[in-house]
């Protein structure tokens, strides 16, 4: 009995066994050939494997590898030589760049009104989750909602990026970031250039940050926040207020520690820039007396210092400043008086 059951299960499995899950090149005909493209160059360029369900309606570009096990739906459009490994989807009204990567289980796009767009040269990492509904209680069912990411970027493992609350805005990231495993970029957000976001970064909704900022890892930053350009957060901060220009971040309530000084050095700052920098920030947040004058009167000091507002990097440290203080901003982290730079 016993060996009569082997031989079954072994019979069984036979087909499993001879199973070829090597990509096969498709003969797409049944698929949209995007705009300028030939069926017979995409014929013997994309490979699509036979275990993938890609409908008829989605639009393919050339040079395109998919795997086993993937969904490609009726609205996506993929651009040239992207590649989805097995098990990764592409869902809804979502456009793909050339040479976008999505790794094993990584979901883009969501059936949702509205629309996901990626750039060129994107890789979504494992499992991430890009474009899907926000978790916003005031999104309405049936309102468009969108996600806009630019090129070059790489969104590692267990990310999620969420699509817009509503129609009138857009969740937005730009271009050469690195986003590392297990970040969250929440509804609305406004993401620059060139950010570097370690493992477990939580934006709220609705966050804008800058170019050439640095977190460090399991920071929280609450919703309408900026984060301003060329700055540092420290890791496991929670950040509950605008953190401006240039400038570093820690603790958990996040104060001001002093100037980004190691990111403006990596980042080509001259030395008469940081000089100037270091200068303006004693003078608004470490006073020589601190009865002398409240913040108001010290930042104005600065702003009145012509030879200071020489230096293109200082006022654009003191816009930042200012704009942290105007109507519906959350002003900026707390900072001691003794925090050196």
């Amino acid at each position: 009995m016993k060996s009569l059951f082997l031989r079954i299960r072994r019979s069984s499995l036979c087909p499993l066994l001879s199973l070829d899950l090597r990509f096969s090149t498709s003969t797409v005909s049944h698929i949209s050939i995007g705009q300028g493209h030939e069926a017979s160059s995409v014929e013997s360029t994309s490979s699509i494997h036979p275990g993938a369900i890609v409908h008829p309606g989605a639009i393919i570009g050339q040079g395109v590898s998919i795997g086993p096990f993937c969904t490609v739906g009726s609205a996506a459009k993929l651009g040239n030589s992207c590649q989805l490994y097995p098990g990764s989807h592409v869902f809804g009204n979502t456009e793909l760049g050339d040479r976008c990567v999505l790794m094993t289980g990584a979901i883009v796009g969501d059936e949702l009104p509205g629309r996901t767009v990626l750039g060129n040269n994107n890789v979504i990492g494992h499992h991430a989750v890009i474009g899907v509904k926000c978790q916003d209680m005031k999104y309405k069912l049936g309102d468009e909602c969108f996600l806009d990411i630019g090129d070059n970027n790489e969104i590692r493992e267990h990310t999620s990026i969420h699509r817009s609350s509503k129609s009138t805005v857009k969740t937005v990231i730009g271009g050469n970031n690195l986003i590392m495993g297990s970040c969250h970029i929440a509804h609305d957000c406004k993401i620059g250039n060139n950010n570097i976001f370690a493992n477990n970064t939580l934006l709220a909704g609705h966050v804008v940050v800058e170019d050439y900022t640095h977190t460090a890892g399991a920071i929280v930053v609450h919703q309408f926040c900026h984060v301003g350009s060329f700055s540092f957060i420290g890791g496991g901060s929670v950040v509950s207020q605008d953190v401006p220009r240039y400038m570093m971040v820690a603790g958990e309530r996040a104060e001001l520690r002093g100037l980004n000084l190691e990111g403006l050095r990596r980042h080509g700052f001259s030395t008469v820039e940081i000089k100037s920098l270091r200068q303006a920030y004693r003078k608004i947040f470490m006073p020589a007396d601190t009865d002398s004058a409240g913040f108001e009167e010290r930042l104005a000091e600065v702003e009145g210092n012509e030879e200071l507002n020489k230096v293109e990097a200082v006022q654009s440290m003191l816009h930042s400043l200012r704009n942290s203080f105007a109507e519906m901003r959350r002003g900026i982290c707390k900072f001691r008086h003794w925090s050196c730079s």
